[in-house]
């Protein structure tokens, strides 16, 4: 008995400690994944640094000296003087954007369907900022050996604002730059209804006299922010994808530590946050230079280079990407670029978690109610487990219906351990009960249970959405804590339902257990409590009616001798 007590315990203290873990480290990415600190910026393979601009940034109307990789450049200073020009904004029926002529970047997008807080509906979720908040952006320029606009270069902008209107298929947002040798360059946005990928598009026009060579380059440019949660842990930093790893976290540290520096075809780099990422995808047939820098300013830059065009004079050309920019929806993501979806990050459990996700929003699509869902999927799984838990329930059971004669034999052998085990034993052998019988079933159920964690965790989609009454967002807290007592209750009731330890010290533990869980829970998201309220009504219920059963059968047996 004190052998099963014992092994129940260290079985709930390693998920304890697996659940600690993943909110308190991110999965460090191999040693062979990152260049060593005095590494190159570009690989012998990739073209000479003569393709590239310097690291000072460099007057608007002077060309752009040479010698350097683009991530060298500090972009930004987050202070009075910050660099700025014209700003284009952008409206869809899902983002608004702006766009500063300085570079062309992308400085702020605000996602339309998204608002902040569920009680304010017209103050959209801002992702991309250049003014409030940790500094997201997107940059993006081209480099040569000659002439080519940077992200310093200034663009001319047709208009200040530009709108998707009902019935259009496309929204074109030019912005041109040229200079005196007959290089122009016209940046193009291309957004679309519905969606949150952007095409971005180079076309060069070379009217001049000589040929011109050069590349684009795109990157992801962040600072460091702060923990959004102190209870709930979620990854935020980097991402890069490629045949060999199809996601591999790059994090803020290992930026500071080193410069990535790789080269492969397809792929994509990404900054992520719990439930949004901003991707930058290039064409899945082109070999880019994937790479990373961290600048002062606790700021951090990831993107890569494509492989250098020549233009001919009188000629034209065109380099193109797309980014990214929204929701971790995964059916959007797995449209955008393979292995985008795993941006939606299950750890280890993926295998588990997806066909878990995929059959929560089948049953969403029934009920219309991600609440109702979550309960209704915790039945499906019970009723999956149902044997398996049947075994473990009747095995304890069984144990409940010693626990008097396992008292009886330790008042009577007292300290003599020896004696006390080997009475144990030929009683269980009497009895023919296995103590370890219930714990197997469990031990198999776990990793499910904790990829349904991850589900309703990583899960956008539970994001501001309704259960019943008070419960109007399951992804934050409930805010009368009524989830996490009910929670508390029914852990309780388990313990008594549950043989009781025969050493006084592991019955203190046990019950402190449903007090130490419900403040645990109490700052949890009210979708992940309403899952563990559910399991553990069910599994009462369960238990109660195996427990009975047992109780029955045994006194039943008793009377016909």
């Amino acid at each position: 008995m004190e052998n099963k007590r014992l092994f129940l315990f260290v079985a709930l203290s390693v998920v304890i400690l697996l659940l600690w873990q993943a909110w308190q480290a991110d999965y460090a990415p191999t040693q062979s994944s990152i260049a060593s600190s005095d590494a190159p910026a570009l690989p012998s393979s990739s073209p000479s640094a003569t393709d590239v601009p310097a690291v000072a940034p460099t007057p608007a109307s002077a060309d752009v000296p040479v010698g350097e990789t683009p991530v060298d450049t500090p972009v930004m200073k987050r202070d009075a003087d910050v660099a700025r020009g014209e700003r284009v904004r952008v409206v869809t029926d899902v983002l608004s954007v702006e766009i500063d002529t300085l570079g062309g970047d992308v400085r702020q997008a605000d996602l339309l369907a998204y608002p902040v807080l569920v009680n304010v509906p017209d103050k959209p979720f801002r992702l991309l900022s250049d003014e409030t908040g940790p500094l997201f952006i997107i940059q993006s320029g081209l480099v040569s050996a000659g002439a080519a606009p940077d992200h310093h270069a200034r663009y001319q902008a047709a208009q200040a604002e530009y709108r998707l209107s009902a019935g259009m298929e496309t929204l074109e947002v030019p912005l041109t730059w040229t200079n005196d040798e007959g290089l122009t360059v016209t940046k193009t946005y291309v957004f679309r209804p519905g969606s949150y990928a952007i095409e971005l598009r180079h076309d060069v026009n070379n009217a001049g006299t000589t040929e011109w060579q050069g590349r684009q380059y795109r990157q992801l440019h962040r600072e460091r922010s702060e923990r959004e949660s102190a209870f709930i842990y979620t990854y935020t930093g980097g991402v890069i994808s490629s045949e060999n790893n199809k996601y591999e976290k790059v994090d803020f540290d290992d930026m500071a530590d080193a410069n990535l520096s790789r080269d492969f075809q397809g792929g994509w780099v990404a900054m992520i946050q719990h439930y949004f990422v901003a991707a930058v995808v290039p064409a899945q047939d082109e070999n880019n230079h994937y790479y990373s820098k961290a600048l002062d300013g606790d700021r951090y830059v990831l993107g890569l280079v494509s492989p250098t065009k020549s233009i001919a004079p009188g000629e034209s050309g065109s380099f193109g990407s797309r980014i990214y920019v929204g929701p971790k929806l995964q059916h959007n993501l797995e449209e955008v670029a393979p292995n985008l979806e795993l941006t939606v990050d299950y750890g280890m459990l993926t295998f588990i978690s997806k066909p878990l996700f995929w059959l929560l929003e089948w049953i969403v699509s029934l009920v219309h109610n991600w609440g109702v869902a979550i309960i209704l999927l915790t039945l499906l799984i019970k009723l999956a487990f149902y044997k398996l838990s049947e075994a473990s329930y009747r095995s304890m059971a069984n144990m409940r219906r010693m626990s008097p004669k396992l008292q009886q034999l330790k008042e009577r052998y007292g300290d003599d351990r020896q004696r006390m085990s080997k009475a144990m034993m030929e009683l269980y052998k009497k009895e023919k009960i296995n103590p370890l019988g219930g714990c197997l079933p469990i031990l198999v159920q776990i990793p499910v249970f904790l990829a349904l964690y991850w589900v309703l965790l990583e899960s956008v989609e539970l994001r501001q959405a309704p259960f019943v009454l008070w419960i109007n967002d399951l992804s934050t807290k409930d805010p009368y804590y009524i989830l996490p007592l009910i929670m508390g209750a029914t852990m309780f009731i388990q313990q008594k339902l549950n043989p009781p330890p025969p050493d006084p010290m592991q019955a203190k533990i046990m019950m402190a257990l449903p007090f130490i869980f419900t403040l645990f829970f109490a700052f949890f998201p009210a979708g992940l409590v309403l899952y563990w309220v559910s399991n553990n009504v069910l599994s009462i219920t369960q238990q109660w009616y195996i427990t009975r059963k047992v109780e029955q059968a045994a006194e039943s047996a008793k009377a016909s001798k």
